[in-house]
């Protein structure tokens, strides 16, 4: 499928995983980047030598184009855009925080620079920094969010009617069905989280996958706005935050409440009862474990078949 994403980043399909702490490292996204759509590695949970090795593994394992996402915030973020340029990473995503400062750094070392944004201000400054594509992510996405509980088959709409650069939708998208319902809303590709995080290829602890999938209708909230808002999965560590609430919990509280390494803990070591269970809303429609490039043709074929559908209208 030729549009504006898949060409941008010489790839098959124009579809993108999400480059999620903990569950995203070489073995996802080569795989991804293998069956055709731009797999990302989560640099979010690694030191640098860490992302060093998974972005050498990963070429390793792929011919295709991969990228790496960056946390601007996150405490490595200077050390992981040496590494990127240092290993020549094709694409990077940048995500939580200024693109100004590093997109034209970037840029300058002729890597294709895509950020994330919750909303039209945050679309905005990110054209105005540079940036080749967007990010528009709904709050529906796991992890970390914004704060105005824009969704995203609102924000589609929104940001794509003030940009030209190309927009990829990403929170809720998980079938080809989506897919197509989102590229009709105006985005060009599609960004998909949850569904790989359940995929075979996922660095994420077997239990948490299990636990996802057993995930119903309501099992996801999004919490923490004092601090960073969060999407996860309701457990002993969320009931905590509950009462927290309850009690007229400070920021700072709160902050210490959450402590270090709750996401790890619960991601990748299954720590079930006091991880943190970072997901997105779409989890409960998520049903089995399955290789990542069986979930793009699943994807694309579902895709292919709803957009003859809609055809036939």
């Amino acid at each position: 499928m030729k549009n504006r994403v898949s060409k941008l980043f010489n790839i098959k399909h124009p579809i993108i995983q999400a480059g999620m702490v903990w569950c995203s490292g070489w073995r996802l996204a080569s795989a991804v980047s293998n069956a055709g759509g731009l797999g990302i590695i989560g640099s979010g949970s690694m030191r640098p030598e860490v992302l060093v090795e998974h972005i050498q593994k990963c070429r390793n394992n792929t011919k295709n184009n991969f990228a790496v996402n960056i946390p601007l915030l996150f405490p490595f973020a200077a050390d992981h855009i040496e590494t990127v340029i240092k290993e020549r990473v094709p694409i990077v995503f940048t995500s939580a925080g200024n693109p100004k400062i590093w997109t034209q750094k970037l840029k300058a070392h002729s890597i294709t620079v895509v950020h994330v944004v919750s909303n039209l201000k945050f679309a905005l400054k990110a054209i105005d920094a540079g940036v080749d594509a967007l990010v528009c992510e709904g709050f529906e996405a796991g992890g970390h969010n914004g704060i105005e509980e824009n969704t995203t088959f609102c924000l589609i709409p929104l940001i794509q009617k003030h940009i030209q650069i190309p927009l990829i939708a990403a929170g809720g998208i998980y079938s080809g069905k989506s897919m197509l319902a989102a590229m009709i809303l105006g985005a060009d590709g599609v960004q998909i989280g949850s569904r790989f995080v359940v995929s075979e290829e996922s660095s994420a602890h077997i239990k948490f996958k299990k636990k996802v999938l057993a995930a119903k209708d309501g099992d996801t909230v999004l919490t923490l706005k004092e601090l960073t808002p969060v999407r996860l999965l309701k457990n002993n560590f969320y009931s905590k935050i509950e009462e927290a609430y309850y009690q007229n919990a400070s920021k700072d509280n709160l902050e210490l409440l959450l402590g270090k390494g709750r996401a790890k803990k619960g991601m990748f070591m299954g720590d079930l009862n006091d991880g943190e269970l970072e997901i997105g809303q779409i989890a409960f429609l998520l049903n089995s474990i399955m290789s990542a490039e069986a979930i793009v043709n699943e994807i694309i074929t579902e895709f292919n078949i709803a957009k003859k559908t809609c055809l036939s209208f």
